[in-house]
């Protein structure tokens, strides 16, 4: 960056013509900064985990206080460094988290148990009597399903539910006083009718019917659920209370327009620039999930399959998996560990890039099966997750094979999901990923594209992530604001993406043909998880 560039970038952030995207994941809450037509200035970051609380995967609300200032001081810090300025005002802004999960609040706004996050599985019975009643796939994860869930199992807290939401819709209530939801997170907590962009109304109506009959008959779902926003409609403005929540030292002014919030599926879908028909895109993180958007209605009602929406309103396939790139990080850090126990000097980027640049090594991975499930997995048949290397006696271990197995592993439920569109007749123009494990250039692109069948684009903010995406919502939101703006999917095209440089990968067909050989060999593998999971306590 030249010193003119910086001195323009200087003036921007000074005159608040910047936007401000965060997104809480599992792993870590990012903050990103950056001009309204989307170049990265700056960014903060903070690592956290979830716990489990009384059986059930949680953050706490502390934890999500501390954080969102912890990623917001790294991203202050990084805007000195480089700018030799505070940063005192943004633009817009716009928050993001992972979908779906519960947050239940009593009138007083008091959080009446602690947050149940999209991981935890223990809403089966819930979820089945909704998929039934409400004729459409109602995922385990689910906030609808969490609630019914909690009302079946008699929880004394149902009686004094006001409101629920997710993570994205507390965290935006916070900075803002508006309790919202974009449409696309709304979209995880309960059926949206594409025709009005709102909650489906009949199936509040039986959705509530199940309610009375579980024993919460004072609850009705349009009264507990947040007011649902497209991208680009006004979702309120950051507060005096909304700054003190991000910076403590009172340096941040109030007064940015904000987005409505939405999940990392949005988020991810805007990153990528695949928010019309006939375009995809692939998540892959914590969890790894693919969105496609939809030409038609599917024809069935699959469990795999989640409808859900871009942050335009669109309908979306979403094929979503527990378990993603966690466990690749896991084995990234212990040979981290070794090397420093070597005495050699090597950062977490440098020893995953070392590690996955033999992983498209043919043949390396012969006689090996790695399995990535830290938790269950419905779209694999799992209630629980133990993560397994299993080989063959004459298999031979090596590096490449490692790590071409637990690649190809954790792409494979995935890639079970994605067959159940293709069978439905689903065409797709392309894919295009994103996610921190694309950074190594080419590996997973290609790993991808053939577990896919499908040529995969990564682009050069395939590493961004969804912070990013959150803070190109919150530019379109303030544009919008401003004057007639296009459609979402015009306005990407025209200020975001028009000098986009990326590679696309067309997997060969023996390659194709040879990851659904390996496929069906995973998936009969399956049976050792089975047996792990009863075994290993």
């Amino acid at each position: 960056m030249g010193q003119l560039h910086t001195e323009d970038v200087r003036r921007a952030i000074l005159d608040g013509h910047t936007a401000l995207g965060i997104e809480l994941g599992s792993t870590r809450i990012k903050a990103c900064l950056t001009t309204l037509d989307g170049e990265t200035l700056a960014a903060g970051g903070h690592s956290w985990e979830n716990s489990l609380v009384d059986g059930l995967w949680s953050y706490s609300l502390d934890e999500v206080h501390a954080g969102l200032r912890s990623a917001f001081a790294e991203l202050s810090a990084d805007v000195a460094e480089r700018y030799g300025t505070s940063l005192e005002s943004v633009g817009a802004i716009g928050v993001s988290a992972m979908m779906h999960g519960y947050l239940a609040f009593d009138e007083s706004g008091e959080l009446l148990v602690p947050f149940r996050t999209w991981r935890n599985v223990n809403t089966t019975r819930a979820a089945a009597e909704l998929s039934e009643a409400l004729d459409v796939n109602i995922p385990l994860r689910w906030s609808v399903a969490h609630l019914h869930q909690a009302a079946l199992d008699d929880e004394a807290h149902v009686a004094d539910i006001a409101r629920i939401t997710t993570l994205a819709g507390y965290v935006h209530e916070l900075l803002t006083g508006e309790r919202v939801l974009g449409v696309g997170d709304a979209s995880g907590m309960f059926p949206i009718d594409p025709a009005t962009g709102d909650y489906d109304a009949a199936r509040l109506a039986a959705a509530d019917a199940l309610l009375s009959r579980a024993g919460a008959s004072h609850l009705r779902l349009s009264d507990v659920l947040p007011r649902v926003l497209r991208a680009g409609e006004p979702a309120g403005r950051l507060t005096d209370q909304g700054a003190h929540v991000l910076d403590g030292s009172g340096t941040l002014r109030s007064g940015a327009v904000a987005a409505p919030p939405e999940g990392d599926a949005g988020t991810g879908m805007v990153a990528t620039n695949a928010v019309t028909p006939r375009t995809g895109n692939v998540s892959a993180g914590t969890s790894f999930f693919s969105m496609i958007v939809l030409e038609r209605p599917l024809a069935n009602r699959h469990e795999e399959i989640d409808l859900v929406t871009t942050p335009a309103g669109d309908a979306v396939a979403m094929v979503h998996c527990n378990n993603g790139a966690s466990e690749i990080g896991e084995w990234a850090a212990v040979f981290r560990e070794f090397a420093a126990a070597i005495g050699a000097d090597a950062s977490a980027d440098d020893v995953f890039a070392a590690l996955l640049s033999g992983a498209l090594e043919r043949g390396s991975d012969d006689g090996l099966l790695a399995y990535n499930h830290l938790s269950g997995e419905p779209i694999a048949g799992l209630d629980e997750g133990r993560p397994i290397i299993a080989r063959t006696p004459s298999s031979r271990l090596s590096l490449n094979g490692l790590m071409r197995a637990q690649v190809r592993g954790s792409f494979a439920t995935l890639s079970l999901g994605m067959r159940t569109l293709a069978d439905e007749g689903v065409e797709i123009d392309g894919i295009r990923a994103h996610g921190g494990i694309f950074r190594t250039a080419g590996v997973a692109q290609r790993l991808l594209a053939e577990s896919l069948g499908a040529p995969v684009t990564v682009g050069e903010t395939a590493g961004e992530g969804g912070a990013w995406g959150m803070a190109i919502l919150a530019a379109y939101t303030r544009a919008a604001a401003e004057t007639d703006q296009p459609a979402l999917s015009d306005w990407l095209d025209q200020h975001v993406f028009a000098d986009e440089q990326a590679t696309t990968l067309t997997p060969d067909p023996a390659d194709v043909a040879e990851y659904a050989e390996f496929l069906d060999r995973w998936s009969t593998g399956l049976e050792i998880e089975r047996t792990a999971t009863r075994t290993m306590k």
